[in-house]
C-alpha cells in the first residue's frame, strides 16, 4: 500500500488515501503522526453544527466571535444570520469569525464547543487528535493537532451526513447580509471542486504559517468514493489529483459478496438463515474476480 514509487509519490509530509465506504487505506505516508492542521479543523466545526439540528436558527453574532485573526467573512457584532449560512461561510471561505459564532451558538461558548469537538473526536476514533479552538488557528501555549488518518476518519464520518455533503460540494453560496445593503456571495476556495478536478465532491483547505498548506478533499467516480488528506504540502492540488487517479485506476470496486443468502455459513444454527440485503463491494487491487458464488 505504501509503495510511493507505484505512482510517483507525493510531496506532502503526511498523506493518506482512504476508500470512503469501507475505510480501507489505499496509501499512507506518516499518516498517524500528530501535526498542526490549520483550517481543515473546520470540518469538525461544520459537522457538529449540522448535527445540532439548529441550522435554520437565526443567531446574533457576539463581539467575541469577530475578534479573531486570519480569514474572515467580515461579520459584525450584533449581526443576525442563520446558522446554516454561517456553516457555508465556514466551509467555502474558511471564516474564523464564522467558526467562533458557530461555536457559541452550538456549544453555548467557544470553550463548551471545544469540549464537544474533542468528545466527538473520541467517538469517531480519532486517537491522535486534540482540538483547542473551532478554527484551527495556531495559539500560543495551546495544543491543537491531528493526523492525516484521523482527518480522513472525520471526513468519512461527516460525508455520511447528506446536509454536510451538500455544503461541502457547493461551489457558490449566496446569503442575506443584515449588516450591509448587499448580500454575501461566497465562492468555494477548493480549486479541485471549482475547476481543477471533475470528480471532486468537496473538501476543505487550510493554511497557517506554522502548519503550512493542509488539504482534505473527496472525489467520486464509477460508484467509488475516495478521501485524500495531505499535511504540509506545497503541491497539494496536484498531489490530491495524483492520489485520486491512483486509487481509481488501481483499486476498482470489486463485488465480494452478492446480496441474498450466504452459502458459506456452515454452522447448523445459522445455515440458510443469514442474508445480505445488498451486494458487498471492496476496493481490490487483484486481477481476478473475488465474487462469492
Amino acid at each position: 500500500t505504501n509503495n510511493v514509487e507505484a505512482f510517483g509519490g507525493v510531496s506532502a509530509r503526511n498523506a493518506v488515501l482512504m476508500d470512503q465506504k469501507t475505510g480501507r487505506i489505499l496509501y499512507g505516508k506518516a499518516m498517524h503522526d500528530s501535526e498542526r492542521i490549520a483550517s481543515i479543523t473546520k470540518i469538525m466545526t461544520a459537522i457538529l453544527a449540522v448535527e445540532s439540528g439548529k441550522l435554520q436558527n437565526t443567531i446574533t453574532v457576539s463581539s467575541r466571535a469577530v475578534q479573531t485573526e486570519g480569514s474572515s467573512i467580515y461579520l459584525k457584532p450584533g449581526q443576525k444570520i442563520k446558522l446554516e449560512d454561517l456553516v457555508y461561510g465556514l466551509m467555502l471561505r474558511s471564516g474564523n469569525d464564522a467558526a467562533n459564532a458557530i461555536a457559541e451558538a452550538v456549544g453555548g461558548s467557544i470553550e463548551g464547543f471545544v469540549y464537544m469537538m474533542n468528545e466527538k473526536a473520541k467517538e469517531i476514533g480519532m486517537s491522535n487528535t486534540y482540538f483547542s479552538n473551532p478554527s484551527g488557528l495556531d495559539q500560543a501555549g495551546k495544543e491543537h493537532y491531528s493526523s492525516a488518518y484521523d482527518m480522513a476518519l472525520l471526513t468519512k464520518y461527516a460525508m455520511g451526513n447528506p446536509n454536510y455533503a451538500k455544503i461541502a460540494r457547493t461551489k457558490v453560496h449566496r446569503a442575506p447580509n443584515t449588516a450591509e445593503s448587499w448580500d454575501y456571495v461566497w465562492k468555494n476556495k477548493n480549486k479541485l471542486l471549482t475547476f481543477m478536478y471533475k470528480y471532486s465532491t468537496g473538501g476543505k483547505t487550510g493554511f497557517t504559517k506554522k502548519a503550512r498548506r493542509t488539504l482534505v478533499s473527496t472525489a467520486s467516480k464509477d460508484g467509488m468514493d475516495l478521501i485524500v488528506v495531505t499535511l504540509n504540502d506545497g503541491q497539494d492540488w496536484q498531489d490530491h489529483i495524483t492520489l485520486f487517479e491512483y486509487g481509481f485506476n488501481n483499486y476498482p470496486l470489486t463485488k465480494v459478496l452478492n446480496k441474498g443468502g450466504i452459502k458459506e455459513v456452515k454452522d447448523r444454527q445459522y445455515k440458510g438463515h443469514i442474508y445480505l440485503k445488498n451486494d458487498f463491494s471492496y476496493p481490490c487491487k487483484s486481477c481476478y474476480p473475488c465474487i462469492s458464488p
